[in-house]
């Protein structure tokens, strides 16, 4: 089957408040997309993504559709086994919306599509050993060899967010204590924020009138950190050192040439990339007599699953 010159594959960013989808050009460029919430159960879930598709049927050439999910997938990526957020649950989904919509369907983990975005069209173009390291709500990572993402025995690799960090530390919602996400995530900055402002860390903050408010958030302690507030200058430095730490975890377990950093978190990166990049050299094994990886910053921001799960769909025309 050869694909239209003008044709674009369909890529989805399903998440578990609201899904997105875009078509995508050839040259991973997104020409139009929608976004709607996202339905709690399997049935609706599905409708919605046909409905999505049909829609964008009527204005475009559609060729193949791409799903980027949160979750656990069999190793053939024909099954979401698990997906914490969505409704889910050994559900056939590949196979079930490829009959529905008459197209073919190609089903993989949210970062191995941001993963393979950054590195069709993004900022690990050319590499030939990187991980990609997404840090939002939690941890993602993916590894990518030789052009390949490498998923492990099961189809789960590598899972860097719940290795345990500090035993019997912060409760995880994985079930654990002490994960890595809880301490270097967006959600880790809020908690480091209370746990500054209860052990009484600094009198004078906005993050204490965000926490009164119920407004405290990642985003907000990010921006009073670039406006020089003392507090959040200091919940950054820690978050920043937990990165370092996870970043040479990485070092030292897959010896990557290059780890990029994506997720929510890597447009504040200039906050906390050089406190991150320093701990990671200073924390690896043999530190000072082995090359660094080169760490940089993600390209395509929210948009890299959609456009790399697009580019994956494409593959099957």
């Amino acid at each position: 089957m050869s694909e239209r010159s003008d044709a674009v594959t369909v890529g989805f960013d399903i998440g578990g408040t609201n899904m997105r989808a875009a078509a995508v050009t050839s040259d991973g460029q997104i020409i139009d997309s929608m976004s709607v919430p996202t339905p709690s159960t399997p049935e609706l879930l599905e409708s919605g993504i046909i409905g999505l598709v049909d829609n964008l049927k009527q204005k475009h050439e559609v060729s193949a559709v791409g799903l980027a999910v949160a979750g656990f997938l069999d190793p053939d990526c024909e099954v979401v086994r698990f997906a914490p957020h969505l409704p889910w649950r050994d559900r056939h989904v590949r196979a079930e919306l490829s009959d529905a919509l008459g197209l073919p369907v190609r089903l993989e983990h949210d970062a191995n599509s941001a993963a393979w975005g950054e590195y069709r069209f993004g900022a690990a173009q050319g590499a030939d050993n990187w991980v990609l390291f997404a840090v939002g709500t939690g941890i993602g990572a993916t590894l990518m060899h030789q052009g390949e993402i490498y998923r492990g025995a099961f189809g789960t690799a590598p899972e860097f967010g719940h290795l345990t960090v500090v035993p019997g530390g912060r409760t995880c919602s994985c079930g654990k204590r002490g994960c890595l996400e809880r301490y270097c995530s967006g959600t880790a900055l809020e908690t480091t924020a209370r746990e500054m402002i209860a052990a009484g860390k600094a009198t004078e903050s906005v993050l204490i009138d965000y926490l009164a408010d119920g407004s405290l958030s990642g985003k907000r302690i990010m921006a009073a950190a670039s406006d020089g507030d003392q507090l959040a200058c200091a919940v950054v430095e820690d978050f920043a050192q937990w990165m370092g730490r996870a970043l040479s975890v990485v070092a030292d377990v897959l010896d990557p040439g290059l780890i990029v950093i994506g997720g929510g978190v890597s447009t504040a990166s200039a906050l906390y990339i050089d406190t991150a990049v320093e701990t990671m050299a200073a924390s690896m094994v043999g530190a000072g007599y082995r090359p660094l990886p080169t760490v940089s910053c993600a390209k395509l921001g929210g948009d890299a699953g959609m456009i790399g799960v697009s580019d994956l769909a494409r593959q099957l025309v």
